[in-house]
């Protein structure tokens, strides 16, 4: 049974259909991509599997649950959390803040009575900044954990974002083009934080126009073009499908 099942997800926006009939599953400790040119629909896409916009027709079901019905803040607390193209951090806040504010959703005092120091909430805040701390080891922040997150450099800011993600506890976390503005060292970092993170039992899936990063981590691939899923497969068997070299990646082998 697939932690992730779509069936038949679309979605217009007037005369445009930007998700067309779109069905996959994405199973359990696996990382999974999506890719496709730009318009193609991956990011409508993503915001359909969490809760941002609605489908017309078809269904997500998560781990046996329905989603299609639920809002963003509902599924995260199902165990499902993304991250955007642009970061959405607090710059005035720490890198440490910026990661308890993201497990908030899953401590019972909320972040409006933890941030007023309000009793009863010492003992889970404990727990909740040793967590953080955790995380921002995993992602190599652990060295900023006190400094401004509005100091931080890009590549940085990117892992800082993954870590707030991770702080909600997911089962599934969706990265939205987690790779964009980063040097090539800054990508291998994250490839090795992405493939560290699926190795705690958490499963990814990726939107990312960086074809050696996506080609490189995933275990399975989606090519949207146009709203519709063209190809789906290995890594290696999508990048020498005559249709996806049309559509997408140029000459076959150049990602091998």
């Amino acid at each position: 049974m697939s932690m992730l099942s779509v069936r038949g997800l679309t979605k217009r926006f007037g005369g445009l259909t930007a998700v067309d009939d779109l069905s996959f599953d994405v199973f359990e400790g696996t990382i999974h991509g999506m890719i496709g040119p730009n318009g193609a629909g991956k990011s409508t896409a993503f915001n359909l599997l969490t809760g941002f916009e609605k489908p017309d027709t078809g269904a997500v079901v998560f781990e046996g649950q329905p989603l299609t019905d639920k809002r963003p803040h509902e599924i995260v607390r199902r165990g499902m959390v993304r991250s955007f193209q642009n970061t959405q951090l607090f710059d005035d806040m720490t890198v440490l803040e910026n990661v308890l504010v993201g497990g908030h959703v899953r401590t019972s005092a909320g972040f409006l009575r933890s941030a007023l120091r309000l009793p009863g909430v010492g003992a889970e805040e404990t727990i909740a900044r040793e967590d953080a701390q955790r995380l921002l080891h995993i992602v190599g922040l652990e060295d900023v954990a006190f400094s401004q997150t509005g100091d931080l450099p890009h590549g940085r800011r990117r892992l800082l974002e993954i870590a707030r993600c991770l702080a909600s506890k997911p089962r599934l976390i969706l990265l939205d083009e987690p790779a964009a503005g980063l040097n090539s060292a800054e990508t291998a970092l994250l490839a090795d934080t992405l493939r560290k993170i699926c190795g705690t039992g958490i499963t990814i899936v990726v939107v990312e126009h960086d074809m050696g990063l996506v080609m490189g981590i995933s275990d399975a691939l989606i090519v949207l073009s146009e709203g519709r899923k063209i190809a789906e497969g290995p890594p290696h068997i999508v990048q020498k499908d005559p249709v996806v070299i049309e559509a997408y990646l140029g000459e076959a082998g150049d990602y091998a």
